[in-house]
């Protein structure tokens, strides 16, 4: 994993790219927000190119399996990644993470196209009996440590959302972690075993609407159109903002002419209002970027969330 980026510029794409399957790796399980957006892409790349895209689903490890199952796909332009942000913003060395993570770019792979951002919604079980992030603060002061989160996995950008919420609300929650996502968690929090679970909004809409959960919130910069009653966790903390993000990138040594296409391609799909909409109604917002900015924005989110890995990692020490 230590070439260049140069690399991938010395050999030529054919000009039918592509004239077989494309696989599209992901790190997430099945039915995850995550595997949602990726297999709105490959639907959608696949109708674009009339060849199919498969989605293939290496959960675990934090995101290790997948980036190294992606990391050594041959690279013939046939093979790309598209992982939640938390396999760039893992800390190497943290328990629970897989010892090749995080990943770097353009270290370890080509930067290749942006897809989304995906605000984090924070909901709570009914037995908590709380209706908003103040009151949720206020409880957790009264009882610290007393009330748990269901996140998904350690160093996953929800699990890190809830660490960043406690350090600026100056409380103390208990972490439970659940690889199967929030599916896995869901009759916990119904029952009040668990007492919050966060991700994106397609992974908690049905126990939402389902009155199974009680949704308070999510956090993004401002209110969300399609939810303008849903307050955000700024309202109560000024200035947070936490959510996941989803890029394609490829193998070390991918042709640059494949890359320059699918980013295009990824970009032209973005455009189309039936992918908007299908993204707004997961709480998902598509955004345009080209290889280069998608590598400087990764390299800030690492910036961002560089201190919270940190204390992460001290408290597991001790």
């Amino acid at each position: 994993m230590g070439l260049t980026f140069a690399a991938a510029t010395t050999v030529s794409a054919q000009s039918n790219f592509p004239n077989r399957p494309v696989n599209l790796i992901s790190d997430s399980a099945p039915g995850s927000s995550n595997d949602v957006s990726v297999r709105i892409v490959a639907e959608q790349l696949g109708n674009l190119w009339r060849q199919q895209v498969v989605v293939m689903n290496y959960p675990g490890a934090g995101g290790g399996i997948s980036a190294r199952t992606a990391s050594q796909a041959t690279p013939d332009g046939y093979n790309f990644y598209m992982p939640a942000a938390s396999v760039f913003l893992a800390l190497k060395g943290a328990p629970g993470t897989a010892p090749n993570l995080p990943v770097e770019l353009p270290r370890d792979f080509i930067p290749v196209a942006f897809v989304s951002l995906q605000p984090i919604f924070i909901a709570v079980s009914p037995k908590l009996n709380v209706s908003s992030f103040s009151e949720l603060i206020a409880l957790a002061k009264q009882k610290p440590g007393e009330i748990s989160f269901a996140a998904t996995g350690k160093g996953r950008i929800t699990h890190l959302t809830m660490e960043l919420f406690q350090e600026r609300a100056g409380i103390k929650l208990t972490f439970v972690p659940y690889a199967g996502g929030p599916a896995a968690a869901m009759n916990d929090v119904a029952t009040g075993r668990v007492g919050i679970v966060l991700d994106g909004y397609s992974s908690l809409a049905g126990a939402i609407d389902g009155n199974m959960i009680k949704s308070i919130g999510v956090a993004a910069p401002e209110r969300l159109p399609q939810f303008p009653n849903l307050p955000t966790v700024s309202e109560a903390l000024p200035g947070f903002f936490a959510g996941g993000w989803n890029i394609i990138v490829a193998p070390l040594g991918t042709p640059a002419d494949i890359v320059k296409k699918v980013s295009e391609d990824v970009n032209k799909i973005l455009d189309n209002p039936e992918v908007i909409q299908k993204f707004e109604k997961l709480g998902t917002y598509p955004r345009k970027m080209s290889s280069e900015e998608v590598g400087a924005f990764v390299k800030r989110e690492q910036d961002v969330w560089r201190p919270i890995l940190e204390k992460v990692a001290r408290e597991d020490s001790k």
